[in-house]
C-alpha cells in the first residue's frame, strides 16, 4: 500500500468517525431538548424519558432540524415559540457534543 493509499484511508477513517460523532452529539441534543421540552409539559421519570424519545426519533423525518422544532413547538403550543426552541437547541448542542465526547474517552 502506498503512503498516498494509507493517507486516503486515514481520511476516510476520520471523515466517517467525526460523522458519526456529529450524529451522536445531534441526538444527544434532540434528547435534550425533549427532556427540556418535557419538564415544560409537566412530564417527569419515564414519562419525560418518553417523551424524549420520540423527540430524537421525529429528527428522522426529514433532512434538517425543523421537523424538530415543529413537533416540539406543536406539543408546547403557546408555551414556547418556534424561535425559543431554535435557541434552546442552539444552547443544547456543545452541551451535546461535550457529552458523547467524554463518552468516548
Amino acid at each position: 500500500m502506498t503512503t498516498f493509499d494509507e493517507r486516503e484511508n486515514a481520511f476516510e477513517a476520520k471523515y466517517a468517525h467525526d460523522e458519526e460523532m456529529q450524529f451522536k452529539a445531534q441526538a444527544r441534543c434532540n434528547k435534550l431538548l425533549g427532556l427540556w421540552a418535557a419538564e415544560k409539559l409537566g412530564k417527569s421519570g419515564d414519562d419525560a424519558a418518553e417523551y424524549a424519545r420520540t423527540v430524537v426519533i421525529a429528527d428522522f423525518e426529514e433532512a434538517g432540524h425543523e421537523d424538530v422544532v415543529r413537533k416540539v413547538a406543536g406539543d408546547l403550543g403557546s408555551l414556547s415559540s418556534a424561535d425559543e426552541i431554535r435557541a434552546k437547541m442552539a444552547e443544547l448542542l456543545p452541551v451535546a457534543k461535550s457529552q458523547v465526547l467524554s463518552e468516548t474517552e
